[in-house]
């Protein structure tokens, strides 16, 4: 049950941080950007526990962004081809791949990567206790 907690809060505040990240820079998001917040805070989290906090943070946080990178490319397939929501559109931008990612967007997550990183590193330490992050770069 521990871990279920932890989940729910980690995709839960992931989803609030990337929606309201969105509304300030956009004016605008969908429903659809929480959920995937949500998924990519958990992920975050996930390959740190995974390796114990031992891998060096650029590592961590480039696994963070191939992960995101991943993610919006097949939620960008199912809501903005499938769906038709056309919730984001990216064929205007440098080194876009079908309109749904880009490089320079990419490199924006990277940023929102180690963020997400350091923080649900350190919230899961202080709310539940688990091993405290030790971060080192190489």
């Amino acid at each position: 049950m521990k871990r279920l907690s932890e989940y729910l809060f980690l995709w839960t505040l992931g989803g609030i941080l990337y929606y309201t990240f969105e509304m300030l820079f956009r004016g605008f998001s969908h429903w659809s950007m929480f959920a995937l917040g949500g998924i990519c805070l958990v992920f975050c989290a996930q390959q740190g526990i995974w390796t114990g906090w031992d891998a060096p943070f650029l590592q961590q946080v480039f696994w963070c962004v191939i992960f995101v990178g991943a993610c919006e490319f097949i939620t960008g397939i199912i809501v903005n081809k499938w769906l038709g929501w056309q919730v984001w559109d990216y064929t205007d931008q440098p080194f876009q791949f079908m309109g749904q990612i880009c490089l320079p967007f990419l490199i924006i997550f990277s940023g929102l990567c180690a963020f997400g990183i350091l923080l649900s590193g350190y919230l899961l330490h202080w709310l539940y206790g688990e091993k405290k992050p030790c971060f080192h770069v190489l």
